[in-house]
């Protein structure tokens, strides 16, 4: 348990210093988007590449994987439920609604708790390529039947997903080098490099993630009640799920439990709020269900951990 708790400190320290950063502005207005663009584009790519190419593929095809899944499809589908016949909002908002409540943040916040808390970032790398290729593109299937447009140009942004997506482009592109046996084979002018900027992924990520907390919460008084079934669904119910799937149907203990349930419970990612923003839909519900949930997320993780370790 010391051991896990010594993992997640240096991530809650290395948020708390982009917050302080972020709320006093020592590093000017545009050091989140910058930080923020160089870890997503840059850094997490390195670093998920150079894993997955020392993987093996079978890997991703796990009852634990699985388990993630079943959990993150359940929630998705209450939180889909509950947008359109309690709250009564449009389709588009709908699934915005349900990505608040299931989309896990493997990126900014969960890649640096694999690396930190479960020493091997295989766990995650394999949830992030379940939700973005096949939750992403449910999402923006959605999105598009409600906005109109046009069919054509929906299966061709889904078609273009790997490849305008630097993580999920990394991370198909290790399992290609893992898949050819040449993971243990590649030149070290490559690798060099790439461990180099991999080395940067989880501190730039997390500082950026600390930065944005500084974004204040504001919503409309009807919106409050949803908020927090989202953030409850989204910190409590799934990871809840994943534990009663992950034991009592797939039969997983010690580790490989400990993973799944971690993993479900991570934040809301900020993927939430990206989307709203780039389809001109409500932004005030996924940007405050981002940030309660991380910040909750803080004590939820460690009792996790407390709890399974």
């Amino acid at each position: 348990m010391r051991a896990v708790i010594g993992g997640f400190l240096p991530i809650w320290a290395v948020t708390a210093l982009g917050w302080f950063a972020g709320r006093h502005r020592i590093l000017g207005d545009e050091a989140q988007t910058v930080l923020g663009r160089f870890a997503f584009t840059f850094a997490m790519p390195s670093l998920l590449f150079l894993t997955m190419s020392r993987s093996h593929v079978g890997d991703v095809a796990t009852p634990g994987v699985a388990a993630f899944a079943l959990a993150l499809l359940t929630v998705f589908g209450t939180g889909l439920a509950l947008s359109r016949w309690v709250f009564r909002r449009r389709l588009a908002d709908q699934s915005i609604g349900a990505m608040c409540a299931s989309y896990v943040n493997s990126a900014n916040l969960g890649i640096p708790i694999a690396v930190n808390v479960l020493h091997d970032t295989s766990f995650i790398i394999a949830a992030a390529l379940f939700q973005m290729l096949f939750i992403t593109p449910l999402i923006i299937i959605l999105i598009d039947l409600d906005t109109h447009r046009g069919v054509g140009r929906l299966w061709l942004r889904i078609l273009q997903l790997p490849f305008r997506n630097p993580v999920v482009a990394a991370s198909a592109a290790g399992l290609l080098v893992a898949a050819l046996g040449e993971g243990d084979h590649l030149p070290t002018e490559l690798t060099s490099p790439l461990h180099t900027l991999g080395g940067a992924g989880v501190p730039s990520a997390l500082f950026a993630l600390g930065m944005s907390l500084n974004t204040r919460a504001r919503t409309s008084p009807e919106g409050r009640t949803q908020r927090r079934i989202l953030v409850t669904l989204k910190t409590a119910v799934q990871p809840a799920l994943a534990y009663t799937l992950a034991r009592g149907l797939f039969g997983l203990t010690g580790h490989a439990l400990f993973a799944v349930v971690l993993s479900s419970g991570l934040p809301t990612a900020q993927n939430a709020f990206i989307f709203a923003s780039e389809y001109g839909l409500d932004t005030d519900l996924p940007r405050d269900t981002v940030l309660l949930s991380t910040l909750l997320s803080m004590a939820s993780l460690s009792l996790i951990a407390y709890l399974l370790t």
